[in-house]
C-alpha cells in the first residue's frame, strides 16, 4: 500500500473531494442487546447504563472530550419491529443531534442480539431480514457514511452458539458454524444494500483480535486449529479462501459449498477498514485437552494486528479497548498509554492505522460475567462513570487527543480516508464523491484492485 492510499471506491485523481486526513479518535456508546435465560431476558446496556434517559448529556461529554467520531447505533430490538415496520423515533432524535454537532457516527446496526420476532442467529432468514433493515436505514439516513453492520461477528457466534451463553444458548461446532454463516452473510448483504444507497460508504469492522498460545508441545495442534478458526469471520466477510482444514471443518459442520461460494463471490473488502478490538482477555493459553484460559497480554495489540494485516492487507483501526480502574486508580490510564504506544508502533512500521477507540464512553454493567447474569455490577471501564463524572482515564484520553490530534496528520500520513463530515453532507463536492464511487463500483474488479489483491 502506497504512501497516499485510499479505501472505498474513491478515486483521488478524479476530483478534489472532501477527504479527511485526520486520525479518528473515537469512543462508543455500549449498545449490546443479547438475550439470556433461553431468550426470556433481554440484556440492554443502553438501558442499564442510562443512555436512553441521558443521551444528550452523553453527547455533550463526547464533545467535551474533543472526540469527533462515535461508535453508536440505535437498539435493533426497539427499532426493527417487523419486516418493513420500524420505530425510528430514538434513531431520529439521536442521529440528527449528532449531525447538528458535526460528530461523525460509525453506525453499529447489530450488537450481539436480534429482535424477539427474529429469534436468534440460527434463523436462516436473518441475513435477508437484516439486509432489508440496513437498506431502509441507509435510505432514511443517507448522510451516514461509516458503518459497522454487525459488531464482533466471531465473538457473537462463539458466545451464542459455541459457549452457550447468549441468544440461542447452544453449544457445539455445528451450531457455531450455523450462527457464523448467518451473521457474516447478514453483514455482507447489509454492505451490499448500503452501497446501493451510499456508494462511498466505508465499513469499519469491529472484530476481536485473538491469539492462542500452546501451553506444551501436546497443545500445539489444538492451538493451531484455534488460531485458524479465529480468522473465519473475516475470511468469509472479505471473500478470502480459508485453509484446507477450516474448509473441511465448515463443510463437516453444515456449511454447503454453495454457501461457501457466496462469500467468495461477494468480495467487498475494497470498501472496508479492518477494525479490530483488543482486551487483556484476547490472548489465550491452550492446554493439551483443548481447554483454554486467559493468558493476559503476551504478544500485545501491535504484534497480533500485524498478523491480521498480513492476512488482509487493509488499513487498520483500533476499534475497542478498555481496562478496569483498579485500586491504584492508574490501571486504566497505564493501559491507555500502552495501547496507544502499540498504535504508534504500527504506524511507525508502515501499517496504515487510521483510528483509535476507548470503549466505551461510560462505565458498563455486568460485563464481569460477560452479560450472562444480571447482578447490577458496575464495571469501571468508561471514560466517565455512570453519574457522568470523568474518570482518570477520561482525563488522560482527553489530553492524549489534544497532544496528538494535530501531530499525526503531519507526520507520515499513510492513508487518506475519504470521510464526509455530517456538516458537509449534501454539498456539491460530497455528491461528486458519491457519483465517482458509483462509477468506480460499476467497473470490473480488476480496475479497482491491484492484481495481487484480485488473486487473494
Amino acid at each position: 500500500m502506497g504512501a497516499t492510499s485510499t479505501v472505498g471506491t474513491f478515486d483521488p485523481d478524479a476530483m478534489e473531494a472532501p477527504a479527511m486526513a485526520n486520525f479518528m479518535f473515537a469512543t462508543g456508546i455500549e449498545n449490546s442487546i443479547p438475550t439470556i435465560n433461553d431468550g426470556r431476558t433481554r440484556v440492554d446496556q443502553m438501558e442499564v447504563c442510562g443512555h436512553y434517559r441521558r443521551w444528550r448529556e452523553d453527547f455533550d461529554l463526547v464533545e467535551e472530550m474533543g472526540i469527533r467520531y462515535l461508535r453508536f447505533g440505535p437498539p435493533l430490538h426497539r427499532t426493527f419491529l417487523g419486516p418493513g415496520h420500524y420505530d425510528w423515533e430514538f434513531a431520529d432524535l439521536t442521529l440528527n443531534d449528532l449531525r447538528e454537532r458535526d460528530i461523525t457516527p460509525i453506525v453499529d446496526l447489530c450488537h450481539f442480539g436480534v429482535p424477539d420476532w427474529i429469534g436468534n442467529f440460527q434463523n436462516p432468514d436473518f441475513p435477508i431480514l437484516f439486509a432489508r433493515y440496513a437498506a431502509d436505514f441507509a435510505e432514511r439516513y443517507h448522510w451516514v457514511q461509516l458503518y459497522t453492520p454487525v459488531n464482533e461477528m466471531f465473538i457473537c457466534a462463539v458466545f451464542s452458539a459455541q459457549y452457550g451463553w447468549w441468544n440461542e444458548q447452544m453449544q457445539g461446532d455445528k451450531s457455531f458454524v450455523t450462527a457464523l454463516k448467518h451473521i457474516v452473510k447478514a453483514n455482507v448483504m447489509a454492505m451490499q444494500e448500503i452501497l446501493k444507497r451510499r456508494p462511498d460508504a466505508i465499513f469499519i469492522q469491529s472484530e476481536s483480535s485473538e491469539y492462542f498460545h500452546a501451553d506444551s508441545p501436546s497443545a500445539i495442534g489444538p492451538a493451531e486449529r484455534m488460531n485458524s478458526k479465529r480468522f473465519l469471520s473475516l475470511d468469509l466477510n472479505y471473500g478470502r479462501r480459508v485453509d484446507s482444514e477450516m474448509y473441511e471443518y465448515l463443510l463437516d459442520c453444515g456449511m454447503t459449498k454453495e454457501e461457501y461460494h457466496f462469500f467468495l463471490g461477494n468480495r467487498l473488502k475494497q470498501h472496508c477498514i479492518l477494525g479490530n478490538d483488543y482486551y487483556w482477555t484476547n490472548e489465550h493459553r491452550v492446554h493439551a485437552d483443548g481447554h483454554t484460559c486467559a493468558s493476559g497480554e503476551v504478544f500485545g495489540y501491535s504484534e497480533i494486528t500485524r498478523q491480521y494485516y498480513a492476512r488482509y492487507g487493509l488499513p487498520v483501526m483500533h476499534t475497542e479497548t478498555n481496562l478496569r480502574e483498579g485500586p491504584n486508580g492508574d490501571e486504566a490510564v497505564n493501559w491507555l498509554w500502552k495501547e496507544w504506544a502499540n498504535v504508534l508502533r504500527l504506524r511507525n512500521v508502515g501499517i496504515p492505522t487510521v483510528g483509535f477507540t476507548w470503549y466505551s464512553l461510560t462505565d458498563q454493567v455486568d460485563w464481569d460475567t460477560a452479560l450472562r447474569e444480571q447482578n447490577g455490577n458496575v464495571n469501571p471501564l468508561g471514560l466517565y462513570d455512570l453519574d457522568r463524572n470523568i474518570r482518570k482515564v477520561g482525563e488522560a484520553y482527553k489530553q492524549l487527543i489534544r497532544d496528538w490530534r494535530d501531530v499525526l496528520p503531519a507526520q507520515s500520513v499513510c492513508l487518506v480516508v475519504p470521510v464526509v463530515q455530517p456538516s458537509h453532507a449534501g454539498r456539491v463536492d460530497a455528491r461528486e464523491q458519491e457519483a465517482t464511487a458509483a462509477r468506480m463500483a460499476a467497473r470490473p474488479v480488476a480496475q479497482t484492485a491491484s492484481a495481487d489483491e484480485v488473486g487473494r
